[in-house]
């Protein structure tokens, strides 16, 4: 069975950091290009980053500079660490799967319709 579970979730101070995994089972990460995205409530998904099957990344302008993303095939596990944390990276965090992106390009990096898997969601909250 394909699964994508995401962990790493919590509760952290403005300024603090946290990291968030998504371990794949059922399926190698290794040709799939994988990324996170968000929803807070009463907002739309939005997409934060997305790592290629060669290892390419690339950021939402509201999150570059402060996080990083970062693959483990070995592990099958997908990281992203998020410093600087702000009220406003409140939300629950996604990860998902694609093989468009690394075919196609890093164009469709933030295209949710373009990810084929999505794992349940881990909550995070920044607040003070």
């Amino acid at each position: 069975q394909v699964q994508l579970v995401e962990s790493g979730g919590g509760v952290v101070q403005p300024g603090g950091s946290l990291r968030l995994s998504c371990a794949a089972s059922g399926f190698t990460l290794d040709y799939y290009a994988i990324g996170w995205f968000r929803q807070a409530p009463g907002k739309e998904r939005e997409g934060v980053s997305c790592i290629s099957s060669d290892g390419s990344t690339y950021y939402a302008d509201s999150v570059k500079g402060r996080f990083t993303i970062s693959r483990d095939n070995a592990k099958n596990t997908v990281y992203l660490q998020m410093n600087s944390l702000k009220p406003e990276d409140t939300a629950v965090y996604y990860c998902a799967a694609s093989l468009v992106v690394p075919n196609y390009g890093l164009g469709y990096a933030l295209a949710a319709a373009e990810y084929d898997y999505w794992g349940q969601g881990t909550q995070v909250t920044v607040s003070s």
